[in-house]
C-alpha cells in the first residue's frame, strides 16, 4: 500500500514540474521562453508499510484502469466544486485565524523567548518528499497538504479520500471513530451484497451526522465504494439518502480495497528538517535559547512555568531525595517536543541540528556521518559530562538519554582511526559544502 501510494505522488509530482516547464513547442520552431527548473533539495525515504493481499491489488489496478479510461460523473463534479470551492474558504479562513492568533498569542504574554533577539534557530521546519522538495513550517505544510489531495480527488478518489481522512483532520479520536463506521458500511455489503437494508445511509441518521459527515473525505470514500446521494420516499416522507448500487463499482474487491486502505492508516507524513547549521567557538559559546516551537507548551503555560522558576530556585536549595530530582527532571523534558543537538569537533567547528524528542540516537549518528569528510569511518560521540555512548544507547529516544532540550555532544575518531588520519596528515572533519556554511559574525 506504502508503495503504491509513493508511486501516486511520485507520478503527481512529475506531472506539476511537467507543467512548470510552460507550454510546448515543435522541434523545428525556435523558442525563445528560458526554462528555469525548480531547485532540488535531498529527500528522504518514508517507511515501507504492509503489503496489500492479492485481491486488494487487483482492486487497485482495476480502480487505476478506471481512472484512465472512464467519463467524468458530471453530477459528482458538480459536488466536488462545492467541496473544493469550501475546502479554499476554510484554508483562507485557517490562515486568517492563524495569523490572528500568532498576533493575540504573542501580544499579552511576552516570554524572554518572544523578546530574544538571538534565538539559537528561527523555528522548527519540516519536508514532505511525496509532494515537494520545499521546506516549510508544519503550518504551511498543512494548507499546502489539503490543497494538494483535493485537487487529486478525480485521478483517484478512493486512495485519496483514505489520504484526506488521516492526514486532513486533526482530532485522532474522531478520526479512528469515523472510519469504524466507515468499515462497518463496507463490511455490511461485502458481507451481504444482496442485502438491501445494507445499501442505504439516511443522510439525517444520528450516527452518519456525528462521526462522518464532520470528517473531511469520508463522503468522498463512501462515493469511491459506490454510494450515491438521492432522495426516497420512506415511509411516505422525501428524505436524503446515500444509496450503494454495484454498477458504480467495478465489482465487491472495490469495496475490499478501499477498507484495507482505510484500515492500513497511510497519510502524507512530514519529516523534520535537520536545518544544518555549522558554528564558530564564538557563536557556539553564545546562550542557547530556543523559539516557541520547541515548546509543547502554550505562550500561556510557558508564563505560568516561568512564575514557578523561582519556587524551583527554593527547592533546589533544600535537601532532595534522587527519586525527587529525576520526577523534575522528567517534568522538565516533557516541556519539549524538539531538540536541539550541537556536535562539536576538535578543530572548535559546531554541527548543529534540530531533532524530535523522541527520535532515536541513532538519527544524531547518522547526521553527523553524513556530514563528515570521510564518511565510513567510525567515530565516537561523548556527552558533556564525558559519558561516551554505546551500541546499547542508539536505540534509546533522545529524551531517554536526557539529551533534551539542547546538549554538545563530543566529537572524537575512534583511536586507529585518528592515528591513520594523523599519518596521511588529514586534519578536516566536515565535508567541503557543509563547511561554506559557516556562519560569519
Amino acid at each position: 500500500m506504502a508503495e503504491k501510494i509513493k508511486k501516486f505522488f511520485a507520478r503527481k509530482k512529475a506531472d506539476t514540474k511537467f507543467k512548470l516547464a510552460g507550454p510546448g513547442h515543435k522541434l523545428n520552431e525556435s523558442s525563445t521562453t528560458v526554462v528555469v527548473p525548480p531547485s532540488k533539495k535531498k529527500g528522504n525515504y518514508a517507511p515501507p508499510k504492509m503489503e496489500p493481499s492479492e485481491a486488494a491489488r487487483q482492486a487497485a489496478e482495476a480502480a487505476m484502469v478506471r481512472v484512465s479510461g472512464q467519463k467524468k460523473d458530471s453530477a459528482f463534479n458538480t459536488s466536488l466544486a462545492a467541496i473544493q470551492a469550501k475546502v479554499r474558504r476554510e484554508l483562507e479562513a485557517e490562515k486568517k485565524d492563524s495569523e490572528t492568533a500568532t498576533c493575540l498569542s504573542t501580544k499579552p504574554v511576552e516570554t524572554d523567548l518572544e523578546m530574544s533577539s538571538h534565538l539559537a534557530v528561527k523555528g522548527v521546519y519540516f519536508r514532505c518528499p511525496l509532494i515537494s522538495d520545499e521546506v516549510l513550517t508544519k503550518d504551511e505544510w498543512k494548507v499546502k497538504i489539503k490543497e494538494f489531495l483535493f485537487n487529486t480527488l478525480e485521478e483517484e478518489r478512493g486512495m485519496t479520500a483514505c489520504l484526506i481522512i488521516y492526514s486532513c483532520n486533526y482530532n485522532r479520536t474522531k478520526v479512528t471513530e469515523c472510519v469504524n463506521v466507515l468499515c462497518r458500511y463496507l463490511d455490511n455489503i461485502i458481507a451481504n451484497p444482496e442485502e438491501t437494508k445494507f445499501h442505504k445511509i439516511r443522510c439525517s441518521n444520528a450516527t452518519f451526522c456525528d462521526k462522518v459527515l464532520p470528517v473531511l473525505g469520508a463522503t468522498d470514500l463512501l462515493y469511491a465504494a459506490g454510494f450515491r446521494q438521492e432522495k426516497l420516499l420512506v415511509n411516505d416522507v422525501d428524505e436524503d439518502y446515500w444509496v450503494w448500487r454495484i454498477e458504480n463499482v467495478d465489482s465487491l474487491e472495490t469495496l475490499q480495497f478501499l477498507r484495507e486502505t482505510l484500515k492500513s492508516e497511510e497519510r502524507v507524513e512530514l519529516e523534520i528538517d535537520r536545518n544544518l547549521q555549522v558554528l564558530s567557538p564564538a557563536q557556539a559559546a553564545q546562550r542557547i535559547e530556543l523559539p516557541q516551537d520547541f515548546y509543547a507548551l502554550s505562550p500561556d503555560e510557558l508564563k505560568r512555568e516561568k512564575q514557578l522558576r523561582s519556587e524551583m530556585m527554593e527547592k533546589q536549595m533544600q535537601l532532595r531525595t534522587k527519586a525527587m530530582r529525576e520526577k523534575d527532571e522528567i517534568r522538565e523534558i516533557r516541556k519539549y517536543k524538539f531538540c536541539l543537538i550541537r556536535v562539536r569537533f576538535p578543530d572548535g567547528l559546531y554541527l548543529q541540528g534540530t531533532f524530535s524528542v523522541y527520535e532515536k540516537f541513532c538519527e544524531v549518528i547518522d547526521f553527523v556521518r553524513e556530514n563528515l569528510e570521510h564518511e565510513g569511518l567510525p567515530f565516537i560521540l561523548t556527552s558533556p559530562t564525558g559519558h561516551k555512548f554505546e551500541d546499547g544507547d542508539k536505540e534509546s529516544t533522545l529524551a531517554d538519554l536526557r539529551l533534551v532540550p539542547a546538549t554538545i555532544l563530543m566529537f572524537q575518531w575512534d583511536p586507529l582511526v585518528e592515528q591513520d588520519l594523523k599519518l596521511a596528515g588529514s586534519n578536516t572533519y566536515l565535508k567541503p559544502e557543509v563547511m561554506i556554511l559557516v556562519q560569519s559574525m
